[in-house]
């Protein structure tokens, strides 16, 4: 009796090291999925300033996924040829209500994947109004040598323009 006692005891201490293991491990996926976001290695943003490394940033636009209540939204942030980081929100000032107002680069330009509109990487943070990013001023944003921060209020106060993507 006394080892079929012991048995128990320690299968049930073993039963209880697994399930703390996998609680462990579940929460820091958690923790990873939050902070790093996906497997592309983005960035996801729930709630939070959103946090852009300029190290990251090069001539290829890199989109972060961002999150308000149950919209997603994209920021994108490239590198243009004088050396500055330009910064927009990943979606079309004309077409974003169609869902489909979001742009993906094609060599030195972002192309609308509703109607097609090419916009120069050059132009981003530099054209307001029209088919093109919506983008992100220098007083709606901080930088400084090592990053950029978008703050959370001015990409909730924006969240309507993604209302209707589908990316």
């Amino acid at each position: 009796m006394k080892k079929q006692n012991q048995v128990n005891s320690n299968s049930n201490k073993l039963k209880m090291i697994v399930l703390l293991a996998a609680g462990v491990f579940m929460f820091f996926t958690l923790v990873n999925f939050l902070t790093r976001g996906n497997d592309k290695g983005e960035i996801l943003a729930v709630g939070e300033d959103l946090i852009i490394p300029n190290s990251e940033i090069t001539e290829v636009a890199k989109f972060y996924p961002y999150q308000v209540g149950n919209t997603k939204m994209e920021v994108l942030a490239v590198k243009a040829n004088d050396g500055t980081i330009r910064t927009a929100l990943n979606t079309c000032q004309v077409c974003y209500n169609s869902g489909r107002g979001y742009y993906v680069q094609e060599g030195n330009e972002l192309v609308c994947q509703n109607c097609g509109n090419r916009f120069l990487i050059e132009q981003v943070e530099i054209i307001k109004g029209g088919c093109n990013p919506v983008p992100i001023m220098k007083e709606n944003k901080t930088e400084d040598d090592t990053q950029i921060v978008v703050s959370k209020e001015y990409l909730a106060a924006n969240a309507e323009l993604f209302a209707n993507w589908r990316k």
